[in-house]
């Protein structure tokens, strides 16, 4: 008996955090709107946001969570500097963060697409993997239907992909946003996913996107055309096969629904190489935000950790990771941002980063939920 062919969708909320607030503050739709900086007292959140900031008022040393689309345009992502941010569009709304709502929404979200498929990866709070290969129906109705439950469920779009497996399906949910629907199967690799850019797939940093450039290789389809021995001369035997494989689109990871985890980790790859001194402001804000989102993932999902750990990879492509056992399980984001910073005081800081990770093992379900505390200083400061 043939094996029935997988469908896997990746499901993409579109600008998860802009898009909640924009429900809020409806007349800001269509503007560029960044969310990020202090958090919103209880004060404010029951008066409302009289007066909207605006990017070039802000001084500080926040991150950007997330930005509408109009401010992408303009050069303005997750993760950048808020004041960096300022001077790519400074009349650019800015709005704090409410992850409590959004958290709300996240849940609202996949518990709609529960009930039509029910065998669902947590991939975070805006995103999911779906097994769709035992769910009735035609792959295209099945994932409108998905779309239109998500819709009614929460007055938000999103963004599918369905291939016969999870690294297409991640890529493709990407091709067509917002509110984009993309199908494809193996057969179509050649004329749809080959012409992208090598950086579309998930696990090619810019830094490994520029060195495949340096060697005349631009898109998937070079990628996949390349000499083995030319890719394991620059990346080494385990990545030059891994780029190998997925350059043909292929992926045999399952979509798993339920697994105690071992670890909670967040990382970055930097757009450019930052230098520890010169860039020194910028880093210890995406340090911040990394320990930040870290423990809003923990208390998310109902843990405490005892070990805190970070990873940091040069512009050499070496990497060194560091871990500090804490007396007491946290999910506190100063407590990990001030243990994560006794580990980045252990590794001699002599070469440009070009990834930065914060990870929290040993974890522990939660008895009761932390409140974040205030930033600690880190070598960055």
């Amino acid at each position: 008996m043939s094996q029935v062919p997988r469908r896997i969708a990746h499901l993409d909320m579109d600008a998860f955090y802009a898009s909640v607030e924009l429900l809020r503050y409806p007349a800001l739709r269509g503007q560029p709107v960044v969310i990020g900086g202090r958090r919103v007292t209880v004060e404010e959140a029951e008066q409302g946001v009289k007066q909207f900031a605006r990017l070039r008022d802000y001084t500080g040393r926040g991150v950007i969570t997330t930005s509408t689309y109009e401010a992408r345009a303009l050069g303005v992502f997750s993760a950048m500097g808020i004041m960096k941010a300022a001077q790519l569009a400074p009349d650019a709304i800015l709005l704090p963060a409410d992850f409590d709502q959004y958290r709300k929404y996240s849940r609202l979200f996949k518990a709609a697409v529960a009930t039509i498929a029910p065998a669902i990866e947590d991939r975070g709070i805006d995103e999911i993997y779906i097994d769709l290969t035992d769910v009735p129906g035609e792959t295209r109705d099945i994932a409108v239907r998905i779309k239109t439950a998500v819709r009614e469920a929460t007055g938000l779009s999103c963004s599918i992909g369905v291939t016969p497996n999870k690294l297409l399906s991640k890529i493709c949910s990407d091709l067509e946003k917002p509110d984009g629907l993309t199908i494809l199967d193996m057969a179509d690799v050649p004329t749809r996913i080959w012409p992208l850019p090598a950086r579309k797939i998930n696990g090619i940093g810019p830094k490994a996107d520029q060195k495949l450039a340096s060697l005349g290789i631009h898109t998937v389809g070079e990628l996949a055309a390349a000499a083995p021995e030319l890719l394991q001369e620059h990346f080494g035997r385990t990545y030059a096969e891994w780029l190998a494989q997925v350059s043909r689109g292929e992926d045999d990871r399952p979509v798993v629904t339920h697994s105690e985890p071992k670890s909670i980790s967040r990382e970055t790859t930097f757009e450019r190489d930052l230098h520890v001194r010169n860039d020194r402001a910028e880093l210890s804000e995406i340090f911040t935000w990394l320990c930040e989102r870290v423990a809003d993932d923990l208390r998310r999902k109902g843990y405490v950790g005892r070990t805190i750990g970070i990873k940091l990879r040069f512009d050499d492509f070496s990497t060194v990771t560091r871990d500090l056992s804490l007396g007491v399980p946290t999910a506190d984001a100063a407590e990990i941002r001030r243990a994560a910073g006794e580990c980045l005081k252990r590794i001699r800081l002599d070469k440009r980063l070009r990834l930065l990770g914060v990870r929290v093992s040993a974890l522990h379900i939660a008895s009761d939920m932390q409140e974040i505390g205030e930033q600690a200083s880190l070598p960055f400061d």
